[in-house]
């Protein structure tokens, strides 16, 4: 492992010598994830972009893409653009990144079934904001808000994000 490798731990994520609690998937950490189950994909992944809300805070880096009113995610295992960012209005089963709540203001996107999707494998496996501390995601990682934005000041695409 790397110093900017971002670790998870039974405990926390640990990143460029920094600890920060951090919250999980409902269902734990899988090595057998599929849609629905709530559970955090094991395994090495990259961070392959990073998306914030600009009505809400400065573009935290460079290569930080803005989320738009029409942005969602596609979650249907049938669909074609599976575990992708499509535009509304869409017909498939599908995540808003537009949220009225602050969870996904700043998100890091990881390559979890990605960019080739299997269907029914997990989609939107994303780091973001917590609700609350500890409070369960739905397979993501989410971090303290502060936290957030201090990795996403320091990360690079293609970091390294292991899971174990």
């Amino acid at each position: 492992m790397r110093h900017t490798d971002l670790v998870l731990t039974p405990t926390h994520l640990r990143f460029c010598g920094q600890r920060f609690p951090c919250s999980i998937g409902r269902g734990g950490v899988t090595g057998t994830k599929r849609e629905g189950d709530g559970a955090t994909p094991r395994g090495t992944h990259r961070i392959v972009g990073m998306l914030y809300r600009p009505d809400r805070m400065a573009r935290p880096t460079g290569w930080a893409v803005p989320i738009g009113p029409g942005d969602l995610w596609s979650d249907d295992p049938g669909d074609a653009a599976y575990n992708r960012m499509v535009r509304a209005p869409y017909p498939h089963s599908h995540e808003r990144l537009r949220r009225a709540d602050p969870l996904y203001d700043l998100v890091l996107l990881t390559d979890w079934n990605w960019p080739r999707a299997r269907p029914g494998r997990g989609s939107a496996i994303f780091v973001h904001q917590w609700r609350q501390p500890h409070h369960p995601t739905e397979g993501c990682i989410a971090l303290r808000r502060d936290h957030l934005r201090w990795v996403a000041a320091w990360i690079a695409p293609g970091t390294r994000l292991i899971v174990a």
